[in-house]
């Protein structure tokens, strides 16, 4: 198995790559802003072939580039239909001092061809099997992709594409439109917990981790779990 994640030039937004092998189909998670340039060196130097972009939730950091990627090859774009109304107004899910930094005219074009993804469903894609999980709370619509890693650089039982549901040592905000931290720690709950120790987590934001090491440091999965006390504000995330 091929991944190949590198950071986008806003945001810091982690854009990844996922393949069977080198010279295969793949599928782009998350083509942020300013990461067109970086994806076709990465998908020449690999001599890869996009089939999907796959998007974890609706922000613009994590969006901005779906239309081009997508209009380039004739590919579609899979998100969540909770977060659906986004693609065609990111600035519906911005902060007041976003949309002001954006001066209210976002540069964004929505993707031609749009599919939705479902709670539980496996994607087969690119001779991958992806398993989506709907976990709301960072926005309605936040998913994590799931997936074996064996032949990975991690040699994992599992990946886990966590969007800015869960990153190493925190987890993405909820104070925007459309977040909910009740409905974040149900997510933390319900979707992360039982993941197994040994499943590496590739998040939105920052460094990979493992469900084992956040499960024992994580203050926000040690409360859902019922093993730690007081936490921050969660403030990473668009």
């Amino acid at each position: 198995m091929l991944v190949a994640g590198f950071p986008a030039d806003a945001f810091g937004t982690n854009c990844y790559v996922v393949a069977t092998a080198p010279g295969e189909q793949c599928v782009v998670v998350d083509p942020g802003i300013g990461v067109l340039d970086r994806l076709d060196a990465v998908l020449a130097e690999h001599r890869l072939h996009p089939a999907a972009v796959l998007l974890t939730h609706g922000h613009l950091d994590h969006t901005f580039s779906v239309a081009p990627v997508c209009g380039a090859r004739g590919i579609p774009a899979y998100v969540h239909p909770d977060d659906r109304e986004l693609l065609a107004d990111p600035s519906k899910a911005l902060s007041m001092d976003l949309t002001a930094l954006f001066g209210g005219r976002l540069p964004y074009t929505e993707p031609d061809d749009v599919a939705e993804l479902t709670d539980g469903a496996t994607l087969a894609l690119a001779g991958l099997e992806i398993t989506v999980d709907h976990a709301p709370g960072h926005t309605g619509g936040s998913v994590l992709f799931r997936l074996p890693g064996a032949g990975s650089p991690w040699e994992a039982e599992q990946l886990c594409l966590s969007g800015d549901v869960l990153f190493a040592g925190s987890i993405g905000r909820t104070d925007l439109p459309g977040g909910s931290m009740p409905r974040m720690l149900s997510s933390l709950r319900e979707k992360v917990l039982p993941l197994a120790d040994d499943t590496v987590v590739l998040p939105g934001h920052g460094p990979a981790t493992t469900i084992g090491r956040e499960r024992a440091t994580n203050p926000y999965l040690r409360e859902v779990a019922g093993t730690g006390g007081a936490r921050p504000a969660p403030t990473r995330g668009l």
